[in-house]
């Protein structure tokens, strides 16, 4: 067996050695252009290029800081193992068993030099013993100096950057030879992860594994503790001084966003240098009249930005995408990155969660300042300007965007709901289920507002893709080098809404623009539906709108910080109803040109009744004629709550008055007004007596004057006697009468003969022959 072990391994050995000249980053095999297309299948707009951003140095051209950093976070014992480090594979190993949310690799700086240059990336024990034989060979002819340098020159750092030297010329305009230790720290920190430890779109954890490769360098002696504080409080290179390699073309936001969705399908080495051609869904027609309409609305130099998204509600397909005013200044994306509270423009989907619920628009509120009980705390509710119309219907509180009667609808419907329906429309983002998301208080992007109000638009069926899944289609195909099909990301349809339930959502958001908050958005000639939303505090202005063929969320504000836009709009605060919708206008009717106008799909109804409902036990119930708080809400035939609520009579909560004492709980019971009725138990040794020990009914509602059972201890024999200040012997004769023990525990400071402390305490409850202790002073 050991003959034929020995055997095995030294021909496997001769037979990978050959191929050790080819794990040269020189000479990288296989490499060949691939294209991002816009949706004409022939307009490039990018080029994956695998080797676009790679600059090819000698050791002596990358910093001795920047060789210590990038060991000592992916493989501190680079420079004692021969290639394969089984240490570090056992650790890694044991890490993954113990720990299955955290998973560690042990691939040695050899092994991953050899997985980029030489082998394929297949998930393969075939390739995984390869990867250890090549890189084992390769120790064997190369110096450690010459493969660490190999590594830098070949790792991705993230924005097009491959090797060490774009990479420091990206994030830091300097050579590699030129790095600091706070730049080599945060560059060794993101080949384990281009995408999360990106200082661009994620800052806090980039500066968060800036600190990881600090304290990891200390703790191997290569940095002092002074050095690990001044790097861990060097700022992180801005959006706007990341200098992205590489063709930027026509729509650089968009082909960001395509390239982050191909990566995390096919992996960066596939991706840049494997010959992907890729359609994308992006009309340019429409990308520069989303360009247009902004710079001809928004003319102020140092105003507000905005951001638009336009989908194609049939397909799902992203037709524009406008993510900011300067690519090259900063390659933050406002239409998907930007994450801001969408105010009332979310108020639809309350909406059409009540529509689900069978609740009919004729419902209605009073519009008035309402505090609504959130289970601790009350929320307090305002219109905008404390302007309050009344009483009013579902449709008329849309149009004119009714703070006050959306609050009462979230707690109607239940905010949970609300999420639960944002989500199947095409919200992809967490969201908290507390009362204010109805009002919008839950930050989202543009590009998830222009997909859920393409799903209205669609008659309530979202649209994701049968390649990536669940989100928005910008990618419609995707062909190899020899133009072989390899992906067709074809839309696939999933109900979010019934079609009656959509058209009457429609016909209300219809109102919206007609005669309510959007009127600015209104076409000549065709029928808009859409919603503004205003932020409390003017940040963030929004409007999206829809006709059946074109859905677009429009956003208005400052990208850097959140900034009152007061006196943006001609001298009058900047809300959805202004710039927002006119942008949206001035965009959707030049990218409708020349299409016949469509009308909105038809709905039905049954007859609505009303019904008094209560929320009681964490559902929703049908007053008995005894319920409070009660609201009328009327719905369509064969919806609303069956069951009916148990209310009592003059109903009154039962408190809890356990571990009260007996006067505090008599006190706290006649306050709901509720009657005491006292039963005792038998006292054990040393418990209280005047406290309450237990009620019935525990909790729940009761009628008022209702009987509440307070349950007492009863001492059998008597309680313990207070004789704390007497003297010994009278404290002797006073616990002997009783039936206790008297014993003298200690002596202390005090007056002299007399009984400073005693312990149990007195007026607990007592037990034949119980010792009592006590603590005498001695003068």
């Amino acid at each position: 067996m050991l003959l034929g072990t020995a055997s095995f391994g030294y021909g496997l050995i001769t037979a990978v050695a050959s191929q050790v000249p080819n794990c040269d980053p020189r000479r990288v095999p296989h490499e060949v252009d691939g294209h991002i297309y816009a949706s004409d299948d022939h307009t490039i707009l990018a080029t994956l290029r695998g080797s676009e951003s790679r600059i090819l140095l000698g050791t002596d051209q990358i910093a001795p800081i920047m060789q210590q950093a990038i060991v000592s976070i992916e493989d501190k014992r680079f420079y004692e193992h021969n290639g394969v480090d089984l240490r570090g594979i056992g650790r890694a190993v044991w890490a993954d068993v113990t720990n299955k949310s955290v998973v560690q690799g042990g691939s040695t700086i050899t092994q991953q030099l050899v997985k980029n240059s030489c082998v394929t990336t297949a998930r393969t024990i075939s390739r995984k013993l390869k990867e250890a034989a090549l890189a084992w060979q390769l120790e064997q002819r190369w110096p450690k100096l010459r493969i660490l340098t190999g590594y830098l020159n070949t790792i991705y750092f993230g924005n097009g950057a491959y090797g060490v030297q774009r990479a420091a010329q990206t994030y830091f305009n300097t050579t590699a030879s030129r790095l600091t230790l706070p730049q080599a720290a945060l560059l060794a920190g993101i080949p384990a992860d281009p995408s999360r430890f990106d200082p661009v779109t994620n800052p806090k954890a980039a500066r968060s594994r800036r600190l990881e490769v600090l304290n990891t360098m200390l703790a191997q002696g290569e940095i002092s503790a002074r050095d690990l504080r001044r790097a861990s409080r060097a700022p992180l290179p801005r959006a706007s001084d990341v200098r992205l390699p590489g063709i930027e073309g026509p729509a650089p936001y968009f082909v960001n966003y395509v390239k982050q969705q191909l990566i995390e399908k096919y992996g960066t080495r596939k991706v840049f240098g494997g010959g992907l051609n890729v359609q994308t869904t992006i009309d340019l027609r429409l990308q520069k009249l989303a360009r247009a309409a902004i710079q001809n609305v928004l003319k102020e130099p140092n105003g507000p930005s905005a951001a638009l998204v336009a989908v194609r509600p049939s397909t799902g397909e992203v037709l524009a995408m406008y993510g900011g005013d300067n690519f090259r200044q900063s390659q933050f994306n406002l239409a998907v990155q930007g994450e801001r509270q969408p105010g009332s423009s979310f108020k639809p989907f309350v909406l059409a969660t009540a529509l689900k619920q069978g609740i009919s628009p004729a419902t209605t509120f009073p519009s008035k300042p309402v505090n609504i009980f959130i289970g601790d705390k009350y929320w307090p509710v305002h219109n905008f300007e404390n302007d309050y119309i009344g009483s009013a219907d579902l449709t008329t509180a849309t149009a004119v965007s009714d703070n006050s009667i959306f609050a009462q609808l979230t707690r109607l419907v239940g905010p949970a709901n609300v999420a639960k329906t944002a989500h199947q429309l095409g919200i992809t983002r967490h969201l908290n289920p507390y009362f204010a998301i109805g009002l919008g208080a839950d930050a989202v992007s543009p590009l998830e507002m222009a997909r859920a109000f393409s799903t209205f638009a669609n008659r309530g069926r979202r649209v994701d893709g049968s390649v990536f899944g669940n989100r928005p289609r910008a990618v419609a195909r995707i062909r190899n080098a020899r133009d072989k099909l390899i992906d067709d990301n074809r839309p696939v349809y999933r109900a979010a809404l019934s079609r009656d339930q959509d058209g009457l959502l429609t016909s209300i958001l219809e109102g919206v623009v007609r005669s309510g908050t959007g009127k600015r958005a209104a076409l000549p000639d065709r029928i808009v539906a859409g919603k503004t939303g205003t932020t409390e505090n003017f940040g963030d202005a929004w409007f999206v709108g829809y006709t059946p063929q074109l859905a677009t969320a429009v956003w208005v504000g400052y990208p850097n910080k959140l900034k009152p836009m007061l006196t943006e709009y001609h001298g009058d605060a900047v809300a959805g109803g202004t710039f927002p919708a006119e942008i949206w206008r001035v965009f959707s009717q030049q990218a409708l040109a020349g299409t016949t106008p469509e009308s909105f799909p038809g709905y039905s109804y049954d007859y609505a009744s009303a019904k008094r409902v209560v929320w009681r036990d964490g559902r929703l119930q049908l007053d008995n004629g005894f319920c409070r708080e009660t609201e009328l809400v009327t719905y369509f035939s064969g919806h609303g709550p069956s069951r009916t609520a148990n209310c009592k009579q003059n109903e009154v909560d039962v408190p809890r008055v356990i571990g009260l004492s007996v006067a505090r709980a008599k006190l706290r019971l006649a306050g709901q007004p509720l009657t005491p009725n006292i039963v005792y138990k038998p006292a054990r040794p040393k418990q209280r007596v005047d406290l309450v020990l237990d009620q019935f009914p525990r909790r729940g509602r009761a009628s008022s004057f209702d009987t509440v059972t307070l349950v007492l201890a009863k001492p059998l024999h008597g309680v313990v006697p207070d004789i704390v200040g007497m003297s010994v012997r009278q404290a002797r004769a006073r616990l002997r009468a009783r039936g206790l023990v008297p014993a003298i525990e200690r002596f202390a400071d005090g007056s002299a003969g007399q009984v400073i402390a005693q312990a149990p305490a007195p007026h607990l409850a007592a037990a034949p022959r119980m010792t009592v202790r006590l603590v005498v002073g001695h003068g």
